[in-house]
């Protein structure tokens, strides 16, 4: 390499190397407490962003979206119940889930 190209170079990454967040570790953002929403407030929400991913009731995260329109092409949507502030079995949307042997019907003609 050239000197003037290396020094170029160099001039343009050393504001990169010099930085104190350049070689730190990325932490993960903390999870902010929220009050748990009404059925009504987590069904709007599924339903205007399409898809979202929540936590209900001390349970991982979970995706829930609007439609199957959300899902893989060899995916399923299946309707889902969670806790919320009013409602302990609120129909908030759907999950999205790759079918079992139990979810085809082998008897129809």
């Amino acid at each position: 390499m050239k000197p003037v190209t290396l020094a170029v170079l160099g001039s343009a990454l050393a504001p990169l190397l010099t930085s104190p967040f350049a070689l730190a570790p990325a932490f993960a953002q903390p999870r902010t407490q929220t009050a748990r929403p009404t059925c009504a407030e987590a069904m709007a929400m599924v339903k205007a962003e399409g898809a979202v991913t929540l936590g209900f009731g001390g349970r991982p995260p979970e995706r829930f979206v609007r439609d199957r329109s959300f899902c893989e092409i060899t995916e399923i949507a299946e309707l889902r119940f969670v806790p919320t502030r009013d409602n302990p079995q609120c129909p908030i949307g759907y999950r999205c889930r790759e079918p079992d042997y139990g979810d085809w019907n082998w008897d129809a003609n």
